[in-house]
């Protein structure tokens, strides 16, 4: 996978909040889900991190509208936008493609 547009992350504390999140930004904007991890100890919980691709405004968006609907349920520990993000991160976000399809 090669990210040249930007990566968005959402970390929530719990998975509803995280599941709230992930629908709120692929109805706000065209994003691909890339990556998801499970964090222990994010404020005393866990916490979920999400990860987005797409075009940078797609993105801006996409996170917006994950936090708004993340808040409405739960809580948003951390949230960032890396409009073209380096190429080594290809390599992490390829290790956390593998929680996606653990899942499905």
């Amino acid at each position: 996978m090669v990210l040249r547009r930007a990566l968005g992350i959402v970390e929530t504390v719990g998975f509803s909040a995280a599941v709230a999140a992930m629908d709120a930004a692929a109805k706000a904007a065209d994003v691909n889900l890339v990556g998801m991890d499970r964090v222990i100890g994010v404020e005393k919980a866990v916490g979920v991190s999400i990860h987005f691709e797409g075009e940078v405004a797609a993105v801006y968006a996409a996170v917006e509208a994950a936090v708004e609907a993340a808040n409405r349920v739960g809580k948003v520990a951390y949230f960032k936008v890396i409009p073209r993000p380096h190429e080594e991160l290809d390599k992490i976000l390829d290790e956390l493609k593998k929680n996606i399809k653990t899942i499905e």
